[in-house]
């Protein structure tokens, strides 16, 4: 951008920006468009527009069959319409001033947010796009352009050229009416050097594909080898043909999203919200997709392509699916390959999410099979919205799959089994306790997965007779059978060594029977105490100081770990038994290193010391004792 002479501006005049056209190219191409394949696009667009405002003229003016043709063969890339045409006055006015637009809505200002469903169907605009800017995004193929063009509004209007370059110079000339005998406007470049890979014959015909499959006017294209021009578009969109069963659309549908996104549908759902002018399909994905991974739709404005990654026109629990629509209201970025954010997209967004609610109600009240192979592949989407839906909630919770101490079941028949549910509050938890509780005949749920906790939680929603309760280590060593008495005395040396080893690590431990009884130790502890002696130790360590106050302010008492062995175990009788004081201290900690593991927990580093150690002095006994 240059500013102009200020000999010919005095002080205190008003001055006019002049624009450095090639920055301004680099800037589009660079920031604006995500590649110069857009020009295309850009040139569709403006021929549907032309096309849109000739048939607004009223029936004698749009009378006949109008299309738009395109044509390339290495050397040019030309792209014609049949529509409004463009006056000499209508080329200067809006090919020479970058950002004016002659398809700018009148009544309400531009950037007014449409509120509600009531207003959107009358303020929906005829037109996708902005002639002067689209125009702009040719210069990242060509360095010059070339229009001509010739009006339908006037019968007898005169043709008019209009040749731009990447330089910011253009010029304008009327002709005689014979130099375009019909009226519309035709588009011509002559692409650079290195354009090559956006502007031949066959990437023209698979752009034009790409971004005009769904226009509503017919698009065809010649390569200039003789041939007869094929159609670009030659079928309406699969929603908008008529099929002679319900099976045949179904399929139909179910063809074209595959072809779209290249695997076969678990089924598809029909979209349809005529306040928005808007149709299309929701492809529901066969296999699970990862948590929080949106995938990319496929969103058209008036049959042009707009986007192939439109996140936002589902919401984020709706990851189970992947949608191609078309829609009239829909308001498009300035770059036109985005959604802009406004209160019709928050509404469609809505609608959209409302669709697939019935759909998930509906395959649960009539197809138990479609619903059980959605809920295998998408239990987790289906659990994120039964958090925030209550209908979803009350339909769908008993068939959600958990996993318990009874495997992976549903929580009605986990219901049946255990009237009193525990659950856990994490995953590590559960491990810790699942074979244990299992045998006790406790049944515990695993809720440590995201939304699990606070869904199980609401199983009394659905079935009163059902209780729920957080599994806690008090409720797991109630159910643990205490030794006799005379057991307990002769072991006690041995708990108090035990006692005392581990100690550094705030455990206490216990004799008790279990089963199974292949397991030698149990390791009771939450994650809510092991972050409270964490504190604690590191308020002593800090003692004196203002974190150390803070820490100390925040301190409460936490309950101690706690390692329970399994006097039914013959590791376990054998290792109570060991009147050696350090070979008696090396077991314990063995025992305490095994449980720790089997928690699946990560390990302080005190504590893979210590199993290490162990390891190596169990070890150094045994090569002893054979020696």
């Amino acid at each position: 951008m240059t500013l102009p002479d200020t000999a010919a501006n005095p002080a205190g005049a008003d001055r006019t920006f002049q624009v450095d056209l090639r920055g301004l190219v680099d800037l589009l191409s660079h920031h604006l468009y995500s590649s110069p394949r857009v020009y295309l696009r850009e040139l569709l667009q403006n021929a549907v527009d032309a096309l849109t405002a000739r048939h607004g003229l009223g029936p004698a003016a749009a009378a006949g069959a109008f299309g738009i043709r395109l044509y390339a063969d290495g050397s040019v890339v030309r792209v014609e319409d049949d529509g409004v045409g463009l006056t000499e006055a209508d080329v200067h006015t809006f090919l020479a001033t970058i950002g004016r637009s002659s398809k700018r809505a009148t009544g309400l200002p531009s950037d007014e947010p449409i509120r509600g469903w009531g207003r959107i169907a009358e303020q929906r605009g005829d037109f996708i796009g902005q002639f002067g800017i689209g125009l702009l995004s040719c210069f990242l193929v060509a360095d010059e352009i070339h229009v001509l063009s010739r009006s339908a509004r006037t019968p007898d209007a005169p043709a008019v050229e209009w040749r731009g370059r990447g330089d910011g110079s253009y010029t304008v000339r009327s002709l005689p009416a014979s130099a375009r005998p019909r009226p519309g406007t035709t588009v011509t470049l002559t692409p650079r050097t290195d354009a090559g890979e956006w502007t031949r014959p066959a990437q023209v015909h698979a752009l034009a594909r790409h971004f005009g499959s769904l226009l509503r006017h017919p698009v065809t294209f010649d390569d200039g080898t003789g041939g007869q021009g094929a159609l670009v578009n030659p079928e309406p969109a699969p929603w908008a043909r008529t099929y002679p069963t319900p099976g045949a659309r179904s399929r139909a549908l179910a063809a074209y999203g595959e072809e779209v996104f290249g695997f076969t549908p678990l089924d598809t759902i029909e979209l349809d919200l005529p306040a928005v002018g808007l149709r299309g399909i929701a492809c529901v994905l066969p296999e699970a997709v990862p948590a929080g991974r949106r995938h990319g739709h496929r969103v058209h404005v008036k049959g042009m392509l707009l986007s192939e990654q439109a996140e936002e026109i589902l919401p984020e629990w709706a990851f189970f699916v992947r949608c191609v629509i078309d829609a009239e209201s829909l308001r498009p970025t300035a770059s036109r390959e985005s959604l802009y954010e406004d209160d019709t997209l928050a509404a469609v967004r809505d609608a959209l999410a409302e669709r697939l609610r019935a759909w998930i109600a509906r395959a649960a009240a009539s197809d138990p099979d479609l619903l059980g192979r959605f809920l295998q592949a998408h239990h987790l989407a289906v659990k994120s919205l039964a958090v925030h839906d209550d209908e979803i909630l009350r339909m769908l919770l008993p068939w959600l799959p958990f996993e318990t101490t009874d495997g992976h079941t549903t929580l009605d028949e986990f219901a049946r089994t255990h009237r009193t549910v525990l659950v856990t509050s994490s995953v590590e938890e559960f491990r810790q306790v699942a074979a244990i509780a299992s045998a006790a005949g406790l049944g515990v749920v695993n809720g440590g997965y995201t939304y699990d906790r606070e869904l199980v939680h609401r199983l009394p929603e659905i079935r009163p007779e059902a209780t729920v309760a957080d599994l806690d280590p008090a409720t797991l060593t109630a159910h643990l059978d205490p030794v006799d008495r005379e057991t307990e005395l002769a072991a006690a040396a041995y708990l108090a060594l035990a006692r005392d080893a581990l100690a550094v690590f705030d455990c206490d431990v216990a004799l008790r029977t279990f089963q199974p009884a292949s397991a030698p130790a149990l390791l009771v502890d939450s994650r809510e105490a092991r972050h409270e002696r964490t504190r604690s130790q590191l308020a002593r360590e800090q003692e004196g100081g203002l974190w150390g106050d803070i820490l100390g302010a925040l301190r409460q008492e936490a309950p101690r770990a706690q390692l329970i062995l399994n006097q039914l175990n013959p590791l376990v009788r054998t290792a109570v038994a060991i009147d050696e004081p350090e070979l008696a201290r090396t077991s314990v900690e063995a025992l305490y290193g095994q449980a720790a593991m089997l928690s699946r927990r990560p390990l302080r580093p005190a504590e893979s010391s210590l199993i290490n150690r162990s390891f190596l002095d169990l070890l150094a006994h045994a090569l002893r004792k054979d020696s």
